[in-house]
């Protein structure tokens, strides 16, 4: 089968495409899933730089999530998978043809919902979900700073931020993007490219009359939280869900101290441990999707062979929405 080997951790350049990869054979509780298009991740970057370590040495296929069809279910199948059923997933592996995926990790697709947004909204959609429900549960009213606005978790965000009465403040880089996240739902932009007139701190506090706002969710890591902890509100909370300019350096938690600040780190899978947990989820995005609530912005499908394409596109922030691979 086709797929995308990482051998050594590394840059872009170290994924190999190969078209002679076994297909995996079923262990207990799997299912075989032939798939269509694979969502890149900046998870996927942290897996490849050995940021995080792979979940099985290397070499690894890399991809949190797929969409396909089922094309085999063997042995127990309390959840009734049959061959044929399309299906959306998230565990590891996506970056191939075929994927031997444990079935409590797959939901079906509904009718009226494509198999390229269901996976452009899975595992970004769940995550936007489990940070404005679990991480910090956001109240009709309050302000919030949504960094990357225009990426695919932030225009996601804006748009569920905005449908709960929300003020959304965005950050993106150039006018194009910001105009992007303004029509996602942002109430007001800020171009942290400009050089020119106030940064993008003095602006937040400007628009929040200096008092700063009630959550920042931030996936850019290491170049924004200094900024974050002073536009941080008293009392307020710092979300982190991603390092997507680098870790954060270590420093004094007293710091906090100063606003009463909360911080934290939230990763997704810790929200969908148990089939109950997916389910409640999975099912809020795909609803919403079906729905017209929500709206999947792709950005670009690249062909699989071109996987060192798409890391180098996202990486280097030149993309807005979501990237998929075609399997």
């Amino acid at each position: 089968m086709k797929a995308i080997l990482v051998p050594e951790n590394g840059g872009a350049d170290v994924m190999k495409y190969t078209d002679s990869q076994p297909v995996p054979t079923l262990s207990d509780g799997q299912v075989l899933v032939k798939n269509h298009f694979a969502g890149v991740n900046f998870i996927d970057t942290y897996f490849r730089t050995g940021l995080y370590p792979a979940p099985g040495g290397l070499p690894m296929i890399i991809g949190q999530e797929a969409s396909g069809t089922i094309a085999k279910v063997d042995g127990l199948n309390p959840l009734g998978f049959k061959e044929g059923d399309r299906v959306v997933w998230i565990k590891f592996g996506g970056y191939a043809e075929y994927t031997a995926v444990p079935a409590d990790k797959v939901v079906k697709i509904p009718d009226g919902v494509s198999d390229e947004e269901a996976v452009g909204g899975f595992l970004m959609g769940m995550t936007a979900l489990s940070l404005v429900k679990e991480a910090y549960p956001v109240k009709k009213g309050e302000t919030v700073l949504v960094h990357a606005a225009a990426g695919g978790m932030g225009l996601l965000l804006c748009q569920i931020l905005r449908d709960m009465g929300v003020t959304v403040i965005g950050t993106a880089g150039g006018p194009e993007k910001c105009a992007l996240a303004k029509e996602n739902g942002a109430t007001h932009v800020i171009d942290y490219k400009k050089t020119d007139g106030p940064s993008w701190i003095e602006q937040v506090m400007k628009l929040t009359d200096g008092k700063g706002v009630d959550c920042t969710y931030d996936g850019v890591g290491k170049d924004t939280y200094e900024g974050d902890l002073e536009v941080a509100k008293r009392k307020s909370k710092v979300v982190y869900f991603g390092n997507a300019s680098g870790a954060i350096p270590p420093f004094n938690v007293a710091r906090l101290s100063a606003k009463n600040i909360s911080i934290m780190r939230s990763t997704l899978m810790n929200y969908i441990v148990t089939r109950e947990e997916l389910e409640f989820y999975a099912t809020g995005v795909l609803d919403m999707i079906k729905s017209g609530k929500l709206k999947i912005k792709i950005y670009k499908v690249y062909p699989l062979k071109d996987a060192i394409m798409a890391h180098n596109d996202l990486e280097g922030r030149r993309t807005t929405g979501k990237l998929l691979l075609e399997c």
